[in-house]
C-alpha cells in the first residue's frame, strides 16, 4: 500500500541544497515526490584555478628595488583556489527540479556526490 501523501513522522535523511529526502520522499521548493520512482542525478561543474596571489606581486615588486633577485621567488607562490557548483536534479514522472549549489572547497563536490548517491540508494531500495 502506497502513501498518497508524506508521513510528518518521516525525518529527512538526506540533504543536498534545497532537495531534501526521507525514506518515502523528495522535498524541493517545486514540490514534493513520491521517492519510488525518482531519479537523482548530480553534475559537477566546478574547477580548481592556480593564479599568483595579489600580496606576492606586491612584495615582488616592493622588494625588487630592496633585494633584487630574491624578491622575484614570490612570484612563484601559487594560490588555488575552487569556483563553480554541483547541479542536482530531481526527476520523476510529471516533476522536474534543479538545483545548482556553489563549490568553495575542494570537498564540497564530493560531499554533495556522496549524498546525491545515498538518495539514490534509497530509491534503489524502494524498487
Amino acid at each position: 500500500m502506497s502513501q498518497l501523501t508524506p508521513d510528518p513522522h518521516d525525518p529527512v535523511l538526506v540533504v543536498a541544497g534545497d532537495i531534501q529526502v526521507s525514506s518515502q520522499w523528495i522535498f524541493t521548493p517545486s514540490g514534493t515526490v513520491p521517492l519510488r520512482g525518482a531519479n537523482i542525478v548530480a553534475t559537477d561543474y566546478s574547477r580548481v584555478e592556480q593564479r599568483i596571489p595579489t600580496w606576492a606581486i606586491v612584495v615582488a615588486i616592493v622588494g625588487f628595488f630592496v633585494i633584487t633577485l630574491f624578491s622575484l621567488l614570490f612570484l612563484l607562490v601559487k594560490e588555488q583556489r575552487v569556483v563553480g557548483y554541483v547541479q542536482i536534479t530531481v526527476q520523476a514522472p510529471g516533476f522536474a527540479h534543479v538545483c545548482d549549489v556553489p563549490v568553495t572547497h575542494p570537498g564540497t563536490g564530493a560531499d554533495l556526490h556522496g549524498r546525491v548517491m545515498y538518495a539514490r540508494q534509497l530509491a534503489a531500495a524502494l524498487g
